[in-house]
């Protein structure tokens, strides 16, 4: 027996056409939408260019704080970095009675704990040699650059010495173990050290 050939159908053929034309159409507006995305992304600052150390910046950023690491942010759409302070890099481990613990997940932990549902108020006094922006933030009435020292979640970087004196006498945060000092892990990372 041979199989039933199937005849022409037109209802059959229009349906087929307006699928494919529906699936193109989906298909156009999908990678519109991506690219659109892509050129003006919120952290690309437009057309993928990198602020320079000697740009203009505002004098005050304001908005929702996106924590990235313990000491930089996306504060409304801008990089922020928490000037006088340096935190552990978001996978930088450190050691405790012992056992290691992820100290550059907890420090961004507490920075997103200390900032809550307020919004971040960030007075901006310079860039640094990456463009970033580095000022000093506020959630909420709280000082975030001191908190995070005195957390014991950073260690001073020009500032803040009296909070860390008190978090080390604490053994808050970092103090309560060893750590690598954040710039020394991240420069053994650049020279290509415990790759």
């Amino acid at each position: 027996m041979q199989p039933r050939k199937k005849r022409w159908n037109p209802a059959r053929a229009k349906r087929w056409r307006r699928r494919s034309r529906a699936s193109y159409i989906k298909l156009a507006l999908i990678l519109t939408f991506s690219a659109i995305l892509l050129i003006f992304g919120r952290h690309h600052g437009g057309f993928w260019r990198t602020p320079a150390q000697n740009d203009p910046f505002p004098p005050t950023i304001s908005g929702r704080g996106d924590p990235i690491d313990g000491d930089s942010l996306w504060v409304g759409g801008s990089e922020v970095r928490l000037k006088g302070i340096d935190a552990p890099e978001w996978k930088q481990d450190c050691t405790r009675n012992g056992v290691a613990w992820k100290c550059g997940a907890e420090a961004r932990d507490e920075l997103v704990r200390t900032i809550g549902g307020d919004d971040v108020v960030c007075a901006i006094s310079e860039r640094d040699v990456y463009g970033r922006m580095l000022g000093k933030c506020r959630a909420g009435g709280r000082d975030l650059n001191a908190h995070m020292v005195a957390s014991g979640m950073a260690v001073a970087y020009g500032g803040y010495a009296s909070e860390q004196a008190a978090a080390r006498s604490l053994k808050a945060g970092l103090w309560s173990g060893e750590f690598e000092q954040p710039r020394d892990w991240r420069a053994g990372r650049a020279s290509g050290a415990g790759r």
